[in-house]
């Protein structure tokens, strides 16, 4: 591809409401996620091995006086694996180490969309993730992605879509409340969740996720959107 978890909210988040019940919420239909739909044509990147890149940022978590050293520990469900994560420029980085391998098993990339206007920019991220084949199909990304729609961050799909997170997102929309938005001009339109092939298939047509204590009224409101 592209558990228990602490907190991940960065300030600019505002405060949630309590938990909000998803016994109501529809189903994700699978009709929904086509994969014409989600444009799933995204091969792996051939540029640079990724086993390499995995072994320099393990070798820079692992390293002291490296870049990303002495970052924090956080365990997961999976006592085989602990996170490790940071910050910068409003980005969030969140690397799956496995610890009796001593390796890097990938990590997900929570992107700042140039797309969007500066109030949407507040709430919303488009992850993106790399794993090692070995670690695929594990459920560490579906950790990941949980870890910051539980802290009410919502997400926004890119353009395109690898077929693995395709089967995330389609994963994740059974348990949170989602939809499709048309993003352009540095506006977001929300389409509802049953559009035509034809809108579909549009590159501005993307879902979105709603994080933790959010309703579909509140995230409009918040991000500006239509």
């Amino acid at each position: 591809m592209v558990l228990s978890l602490p907190p991940y909210c960065p300030p600019c988040f505002p405060s949630l409401p309590p938990w909000l019940s998803r016994a109501s919420w529809p189903s994700f239909p699978s009709w929904h996620l086509r994969p014409a739909e989600l444009r799933i044509d995204v091969g792996p990147q051939t540029s640079r091995p990724l086993g390499d890149e995995l072994q320099d940022i393990y070798t820079q978590l692992n390293k002291p006086e490296g870049r990303l050293g002495g970052l924090p520990e956080e365990g997961m469900q999976d006592p085989e694996f602990v996170i490790r994560s940071r910050e910068a420029d409003g980005e969030h980085y969140v690397y799956v180490e496995d610890i009796r391998q001593q390796r890097l098993a990938g990590y997900t990339v929570f992107n700042r969309l140039i797309e969007v206007g500066r109030q949407a920019d507040r709430y919303i991220r488009a992850p993106h993730s790399k794993y090692d084949v070995a670690y695929q199909r594990r459920g560490l990304a579906t950790a990941v992605y949980q870890r910051g729609l539980a802290s009410g961050l919502c997400l926004v799909s890119g353009a395109r879509q690898s077929a693995g997170a395709h089967a995330l997102w389609r994963a994740l929309a059974r348990n949170y409340d989602w939809g499709f938005v048309d993003l352009r001009n540095k506006r977001l339109r929300y389409l509802g969740r049953e559009i035509s092939p034809q809108v579909q298939e549009d590159l501005h047509t993307r879902i979105f996720l709603l994080g933790e204590g959010w309703t579909l009224a509140r995230f409009s409101e918040a991000a500006g959107m239509s």
